[in-house]
């Protein structure tokens, strides 16, 4: 039997480590896990008030970098510091940058795929901004590749679980999408 609890929320969330640079060209990530893809080419992410998100508003344009089981330190590390009080922050936790060729963002050298973002909207509501992004490019490393396509298995993104309060890694495939079902066809 099913039963009531205080608060239904969707979970998980993926882990994703957003890039930008600030007015003097400082680059700068966050660990957001209030995001995802919407329609075939676009992302959204809800932001409360961090410096990336003035860094959005500024510059328009991001990146996103799937969080990883072999960088998770690092990764909850940008989120639980704030570049407004640690500038070099991403020089602390070990990540070195290359600037996008597509978008005035940085791409995190150490995580293997990201996202190249160019905002379309930006909606304040409730103490959030919502940002939905046009996806304009992605950069995957060839090591986390299986014929030219990102092989979760290799990559092994971590996602957020609300309820435990803790990353987890993404698992193993359990049936063909579009196929697993036909049986009951």
């Amino acid at each position: 039997m099913k039963k009531s609890i205080d608060r239904g929320i969707i979970t998980p969330h993926p882990v994703l480590i957003i890039g930008t640079y600030d007015k003097d060209g400082t680059p700068n990530a966050m660990n957001a896990a209030w995001g995802g893809q919407v329609g075939s080419n676009q992302i959204s992410v809800s932001l409360s008030t961090h410096k990336t998100t003035e860094n959005i508003k500024l510059n328009r344009e991001f990146t996103v970098a799937f969080a990883t089981a072999d960088q998770v330190e690092a990764c909850d590390y940008v989120g639980l510091v704030s570049g407004s009080k640690v500038p070099d922050k991403l020089e602390k936790c070990g990540f070195t940058v290359t600037q996008s060729d597509r978008v005035n963002a940085p791409v995190i050298d150490q995580l293997p795929v990201t996202i190249e973002c160019r905002v379309v909207a930006l909606q304040e509501e409730f103490g959030e901004t919502r940002v939905v992004a046009e996806i304009v490019g992605m950069k995957a490393d060839e090591e986390v590749l299986t014929d030219g396509k990102v092989d979760l298995g290799k990559l092994r993104p971590v996602i957020y679980d609300t309820a435990g309060k803790c990353y987890r890694v993404v698992g193993d495939s359990v049936g063909g999408a579009w196929n697993v079902g036909k049986k009951l066809l």
